[in-house]
């Protein structure tokens, strides 16, 4: 019993470590790989961002896409060590990431941080789209 807690207290131990120092070099920097990156940013979200749409991520990520979790409700993201979550509120960042990078992260989730897999686990595809539709509203345009 003791080595199985001992083994617990290692894995958590280890997950925490990699999380309070995963960074990237910049929070502009893009997620994507580097040999994906052109063919994602030309992607674009094929669903209008209308109030509908926007209402449907908005439900989404308060609920079953469990984005508020880290990205809190106001968008700002959970002060956390190491790489904290996207802030959504960012101007800069919102004018320089495409719907197809932010659909990428859905998809693949964000290496080096704590992002995981939506798209395919939690949510659909087209819930994706949605929430992008209500991540664009933190922006405040």
């Amino acid at each position: 019993m003791n080595k199985i807690i001992l083994s617990a207290m290692i894995i958590l131990v280890a997950f925490v470590w990699q999380n309070a120092f995963a960074s990237h070099a910049s929070i502009y920097e893009p997620r994507v790989p580097e040999e994906n990156l052109e063919e994602v940013q030309e992607i674009e979200n094929p669903y209008p961002a209308t109030e509908e749409q926007i209402e449907a991520g908005r439900k989404i990520f308060f609920g079953k896409g469990l984005c508020v979790t880290c990205h809190s409700k106001d968008g700002r993201g959970v002060k956390i060590p190491g790489h904290s979550p996207r802030d959504f509120t960012d101007a800069k960042w919102q004018e320089i990431r495409t719907d197809g990078e932010l659909m990428w992260v859905l998809r693949n989730g964000s290496p080096g941080t704590g992002m995981p897999v939506r798209v395919g686990k939690v949510i659909t595809e087209n819930e994706g789209w949605s929430v992008i539709s209500f991540i664009r509203t933190f922006s405040g345009k």
